[in-house]
């Protein structure tokens, strides 16, 4: 029998870390990395998605990050497309693909290779939903859902109105809740010997350090980059400028708020997006939890014990 092709997963929270320990992890490993992360895939996109720059990398390969134009929309889809391609140049190099990045629904797509073909694009019923959205807003599609799909419902923002179309979308399409088909989906054995990370820690300290990123970014220009892409074109009906810190910075520059609202918003909408990671990833099989505290907060055993998990493959 064929042995499995052999895949990391490091991923967690937004701002726990990810990006400095997955680049010594790659160092020792002989690895690539593949970006799973909706934001940092856009060009011009930089101080707002937290973007690794070339500088940065340290040598080690990078995938999927700064390739799209913000015009384009990205989705899990795309994603797995991707990611898969990417993949297949990486075992050709006979190196080793990590997945980094905390959109836990792609590293999902791409771990089990779901099945998307049941989801193909219905212009009309999209189109439908469109329109009650303008008409009654994101709420009452929310409300919709949570009709049919009381799990979906829970795990998608009110406002992430995409995603709800989505899920309402495939409802009408199947007859059966988009939730059920994914952990139908889920079930399904992966196609890859791997280790699926989640580095997580105290969540006092995590809310800490997303506070202080976010004041590091507007120290670092986020008003100015967003200020350009709205002279460039991008406006907020596009995907990418709904992007956490991009909209509602936007809103500031469009005199809806003051920037210390604005600053305001992306603090607290990130903390809750941090909390709806985890409970994703809690809802996960077969995830290796790598708690810092557990560690003494200490990268060096966290990285042995990865590294004799990925020795075991």
């Amino acid at each position: 029998m064929q042995s499995k092709n052999k895949l990391l997963i490091l991923t967690g929270p937004t701002a726990v870390g990810k990006t400095a320990l997955s680049l010594r992890l790659a160092k020792e490993i002989g690895g690539e990395i593949i970006s799973a992360d909706s934001m940092q895939i856009y060009k011009y996109m930089d101080i707002g998605s937290a973007k690794i720059m070339p500088e940065e990398m340290e040598g080690v390969p990078h995938h999927l990050v700064d390739v799209l134009d913000p015009r384009e929309e990205f989705n899990v889809f795309r994603f797995q497309e991707m990611a898969k391609e990417a993949m297949r140049g990486i075992y050709g190099r006979g190196h080793v693909p990590i997945v980094v990045g905390g959109t836990g629904f792609y590293i999902q797509a791409l771990l089990y290779d779901i099945d998307f073909t049941r989801q193909e694009d219905q212009g009309a019923l999209r189109q439908r939903w469109e329109e009650a959205a303008r008409e009654k807003g994101s709420e009452f599609l929310h409300r919709e859902l949570e009709k049919i799909d009381p799990v979906s419902a829970a795990l998608i923002h009110p406002n992430n109105q995409k995603r709800i179309i989505r899920a309402l979308e495939f409802y009408d399409l199947n007859g059966v809740p988009i939730s059920a088909h994914n952990q139908e989906q889920r079930q399904k054995e992966s196609p890859y010997s791997y280790r699926y990370f989640v580095l997580n820690e105290d969540r006092t300290l995590l809310y800490q350090k997303i506070d202080r990123r976010v004041d590091t970014m507007v120290e670092m220009g986020l008003v100015e980059e967003v200020q350009r892409l709205k002279e460039m074109g991008y406006q907020k009906n596009m995907v990418s400028m709904q992007g956490l810190g991009y909209k509602e910075i936007l809103a500031y520059l469009e005199g809806e708020c003051t920037l210390e609202e604005a600053v305001f918003l992306i603090k607290r909408d990130t903390r809750h997006f941090a909390k709806r990671q985890l409970t994703w990833f809690r809802r996960e099989r077969d995830v290796i939890w790598l708690e810092k505290k557990e560690f003494g907060y200490d990268p060096d055993k966290i990285l042995k014990f990865m590294r004799k998990e990925f020795d075991k493959l």
